[in-house]
């Protein structure tokens, strides 16, 4: 089993912990919303197949208000009329962040998300990307496990 790379070198952890505080206010304060950054973070998640993660930020997701139907369709967005074009904005902002290197669709995608969501809110959202994006990969390499848990959320023994 490798090591946990968040406990090999806790001081990198508790940066890269700093880090990630850091893009969540910038986020806010440019006008990106905590559903959208939630809907950032699984759709990444999803696409990096990082499950630690994806229990992390789907339980996030729902608890910043997404409806569970918007977090089960998620991997068909495209097809779905139920996202807003704000949501549909940063779900390409998290595709073409995340599927590298960018496509003439991706960057096609980037356009029309800058044009919904403005400099700010789109930068930002490019930023909540790159930083869920790092954080799958820490956990993928960390193999961190997911813990079951109870319909309330608590973890069960075992």
């Amino acid at each position: 089993m490798r090591p946990y790379l968040d406990k090999s070198a806790p001081e990198v952890w508790k940066a890269i912990g700093a880090f990630s505080a850091s893009v969540k206010q910038h986020a806010e304060l440019s006008g990106l919303s905590a559903q959208e950054s939630e809907l950032i973070k699984v759709r990444a998640s999803q696409i990096n197949a990082c499950a630690f993660c994806l229990d992390v930020h789907s339980r996030d997701a729902r608890e910043a208000g997404i409806v569970q139907q918007k977090l089960d369709l998620l991997p068909a967005w495209r097809e779905s009329a139920l996202y807003t074009e704000r949501e549909k904005a940063v779900l390409a902002v998290a595709e073409a962040a995340t599927r590298m290197p960018l496509s003439e669709e991706s960057k096609a995608d980037l356009s029309g998300a800058l044009a919904v969501l403005g400099e700010a809110a789109f930068a930002a959202a490019e930023w909540v990307a790159l930083t869920i994006n790092s954080f799958n990969r820490l956990s993928i390499l960390s193999e961190h496990p997911v813990r079951p848990r109870g319909a309330d959320g608590s973890v069960l023994p075992g």
